[in-house]
């Protein structure tokens, strides 16, 4: 079953340019095959440049710490190099009512 997934990630290095679109390659490569979705949002601070990636929709993850052994197999030397910091929630669909859970 799938479920609600929301990670964010907070990517920085040194200002070369074109981050964003270094970080857009990078997760499109990552979830290339689990359908979640993207907004980056960019800033630059002094002579380094940040990207916040906000990461969301169904997926086939059923906690958190199966998305960080998957991120572990396939991020790649640079998504650890520039990843400073990072958010997650997985949330499973309950079979059942929400008010019971039988139903």
């Amino acid at each position: 079953m799938n479920s609600e997934t929301f990670l964010d990630f907070c990517f920085v290095r040194e200002a070369k340019g074109n981050f964003g679109s270094d970080i857009q390659e990078m997760l499109a490569e990552l979830f290339k095959e689990i359908r979640l979705h993207w907004y980056l949002e960019e800033k630059q601070i002094d002579d380094a440049e940040m990207v916040i990636a906000e990461v969301k929709g169904m997926s086939r993850f059923q906690s958190e710490e199966e998305v960080i052994e998957f991120l572990e197999d396939r991020g790649g030397e640079h998504f650890w190099k520039y990843l400073q910091g990072y958010k997650m929630f997985v949330y499973p669909v309950k079979k059942g009512c929400s008010s019971c859970g039988t139903h």
